[in-house]
């Protein structure tokens, strides 16, 4: 995978933050050194967080994000802050940018009081050094001049400096198979299916196989059982999506490891021993319980989707209950949890690892359980041990 094709999900996250006529969207061009956002002495144009893709070196694939001015006043200005809080759930890295002329307000500190409370690692950006320098800096502190271009390559390297990840390690699967192993992915092609593609989950799963110079070989459910015939006695592992989870179950054999992809995510986000305690919850739904299905990304939902249609269906026929089904998509996660029983998270293919937890900091502070599809499923289907085998450290806790 290139790095121009490096999914949004996995990408760093830079957020700049601060106070309009900051000068944030004039550090951000400087930056990327492209236009990406509009500058003006006008406060308040940036009215929307505006998002690029991006390969920023020295740091590699990023993107790139300029919020609303965080002191924006009147009822949309209070809509845009909103917003702009919304962006921290996803940001691996913060840049404060503060006006050097002006110096730091409120604002500003409430801003880096968010920051730590989130444990966002941040850089202060003192902006306009062209008119005054700041001086006595801290060791996340920086002065820079968007207008001259000073310092901005020195700001890039403590960006850089100041995001730790284990990403590199994290595996999808690689780590769980051998070289030459057979791994058969089963992928449904219905009215559902995006059109002339697989699903992210799909693409990054089998980039990982062959990344572990294993065998990635792709089939429908209805091609599974003669391609199982054929090959069977050789495939070490076949990985389902979730909707066919149930049938898929059913054709493979007991020898043959078997989970799915929105298991694999789950782990590969780090939160797939929540959702298997999570998944246990569903035996404790009542009558007139409120269960919230959210999805990380937004799409066109097709008639028998599985997160408005199919898995609501699977949760009530299990359950024999009456349920109040809500759900949600996107950026729009509940802030609070309260009012529902259980959350069942989608795969989060589309959400970034720091949303992913967020998210569930959030079920585990409302002390709410929450799950995810795959799991869900393979919960209710009975087959949740099976699927786990794999992994024995949580196949031994069930």
């Amino acid at each position: 995978m290139s790095l121009n094709s490096t999914p949004t999900a996995n990408r760093l996250h830079i957020a700049f933050f601060g106070k309009r006529n900051a000068g944030k969207s004039s550090v951000v061009n400087a930056v990327t050194g492209q236009d990406l956002a509009v500058v003006s002495d006008v406060k308040g144009t940036t009215t929307d967080p505006v998002s690029k893709s991006m390969e920023l070196l020295p740091l590699g694939p990023v993107v790139i994000i300029d919020t609303p001015g965080y002191d924006d006043e009147g009822e949309l200005g209070e809509l845009r802050v909103k917003k702009t809080k919304q962006i921290l759930n996803k940001t691996d890295v913060a840049v404060l940018v503060v006006d050097s002329s002006v110096g730091a307000d409120s604002h500003d500190n409430e801003l880096i009081n968010l920051f730590k409370t989130k444990n966002i690692p941040f850089a202060v950006v003192y902006n306009k050094s062209d008119l005054k320098k700041v001086s006595n800096l801290q060791k996340n502190e920086i002065s820079v001049s968007a207008l001259n271009n000073e310092n901005i390559y020195a700001l890039k390297e403590l960006i850089g400096s100041l995001h730790k990840s284990d990403e590199a390690n994290r595996r999808i699967i690689a780590d769980k198979i051998s070289p030459n192993d057979i791994v058969v992915l089963v992928t449904p092609i219905d009215e559902s299916a995006p059109k002339g593609r697989l699903i992210l989950p799909q693409q990054q799963t089998i980039r990982d196989i062959l990344d572990a110079n294993a065998v990635a070989l792709v089939t429908k459910e209805t091609e599974l059982c003669e391609t199982l015939k054929k090959i069977g006695d050789k495939v070490s592992l076949v990985i389902t999506d979730s909707q066919v989870f149930k049938t898929v179950s059913e054709i493979v054999p007991e020898n043959i490891l078997l989970t799915s992809f929105s298991i694999l995510m789950a782990r590969y986000k780090g939160f797939l021993q929540e959702a298997v305690l999570g998944a246990a919850a569903i035996d404790s739904l009542k009558d007139g319980d409120t269960v919230l299905i959210s999805e990380g990304c937004t799409h066109h939902r097709q008639c028998n989707d599985i997160g408005t249609v199919k898995l609501p269906n699977l949760l009530k026929k299990y359950t024999g209950k009456s349920l109040e089904i809500k759900t949600s998509s996107g950026t729009e996660f509940p802030e609070d949890l309260s009012q529902f029983s259980l959350v069942i998270h989608c795969g989060g293919c589309m959400v970034t690892e720091r949303e992913m937890l967020y998210r569930m900091k959030t079920a585990v502070d409302s002390n709410v359980p929450m799950t995810n599809y795959g799991t869900a499923i393979a919960y209710m289907n009975g087959i949740l041990k099976r699927s786990l085998q794999i992994f024995p450290e949580l196949y031994n806790t069930i």
